[in-house]
């Protein structure tokens, strides 16, 4: 039996033809010239929880290279997500602004997650273009940072950029090429095809390297969680198009891999995110599904359980959102006038 074929719709072969670029089309001299001519401040926001590991050394190539060497980037902020080991101090040595995820969110209502280190990082800077890294990056290379900048200061109509890289699985006995990234494969893909097709061109959706301008990461809601990156597609799908969004390729992309249990986890986070944004859309009638807990079962390992016995594990997954940055200000001004 054979498999029918089908064509990507004309709409994402025309955006992917036309927005998809690779980090070496700019050089760093060339994008600091164009900012030169802009006037733009840069900043660059690393959201991090626990990793002394890697978060120096990002650090220290983005100074190095981009603040230092070329006057490209103007700020580079670390937001420790209330870590408890040296990620804060590491990142300061390295040359990096931390702040703390609680600091720029005094006032608010405690959420957890990357989604809420990401919207402290956007309230920390005042950068006219912001990129966002990850944290536990091995290997990292300043093109991620210019190839995301790239089409934002070279394209006036380009509001956001998304990186998209291969991802090896590396595992103690060997590497698969491109077997990373199973998340994406198994849930969001699925979901973007599915219920947004016209997202359905982005390579990597749940990369956490990306760049937008302030003044549209301002109107959109950022997801507490791992629904972040999903809910951050969708919202700007609706906020600004699919041809203001653009996506670049920026090579490879080694890091720490989660357990299956984890992605397990993540991936609850991140139906639920769309389950919301389905509900905008009337597509489906309740706003939030009826449970927000996920249980999974993990091989014994106490001594009063055998092998054979499951330790039951349940994990809240559900998530909140902080409103767009730039509805908060205003109502912050609000408050003041009043």
């Amino acid at each position: 039996m054979g498999y029918a074929r089908t064509a990507v719709a004309p709409t994402v072969a025309d955006w992917t033809a036309r927005r998809t670029g690779s980090a070496g089309q700019w050089t760093p001299w060339e994008l600091a010239m164009a900012k030169a001519r802009t006037g733009r401040r840069m900043s660059v926001v690393l959201p991090a929880r626990n990793e002394e590991a890697t978060v120096g050394a990002i650090v220290e190539s983005i100074v190095g290279h981009l603040v230092d060497r070329v006057p490209l980037v103007d700020d580079v902020v670390v937001v420790d997500s209330r870590s408890d080991d040296s990620t804060a101090a590491v990142a300061a040595a390295a040359g990096a602004r931390v702040v703390g995820q609680d600091e720029m969110t005094r006032g608010l209502p405690r959420l957890e997650g990357k989604g809420d280190a990401l919207w402290a990082g956007l309230a920390a800077t005042d950068g006219d273009l912001i990129a966002f890294v990850d944290a536990d990056l091995r290997e990292f290379q300043p093109a991620f940072v210019t190839g995301l900048l790239g089409p934002l200061l070279t394209d006036e109509s380009v509001s956001f950029v998304k990186g998209f890289y291969h991802r090896p699985l590396v595992r103690s006995s060997d590497v698969e090429a491109d077997a990373g990234g199973r998340v994406t494969e198994i849930m969001a893909r699925p979901l973007f095809n599915l219920f947004w097709p016209d997202l359905s061109g982005f390579v990597q959706p749940l990369a956490g390297e990306y760049a937008g301008r302030r003044d549209v990461l301002e109107q959109i809601p950022f997801v507490s969680g791992y629904g972040v990156e999903t809910a951050m597609l969708i919202d700007l799908l609706d906020v600004c198009g699919l041809d203001s969004l653009a996506q670049v390729d920026l090579g490879e992309r080694r890091h720490r891999h989660q357990s299956t249990e984890a992605l397990g986890r993540m991936s609850a986070q991140i139906l639920l995110t769309a389950w919301s944004r389905l509900y905008r859309k009337g597509w489906v009638i309740s706003q939030r599904p009826p449970g927000g807990l996920l249980t999974q079962f993990r091989r014994g390992e106490a001594e009063a359980l055998s092998n054979l016995e499951r330790e039951i594990v349940v994990s809240d997954v559900s998530v909140q959102e902080r409103p767009p940055l730039g509805q908060h200000r205003q109502a912050l001004a609000t408050a003041a006038a009043g």
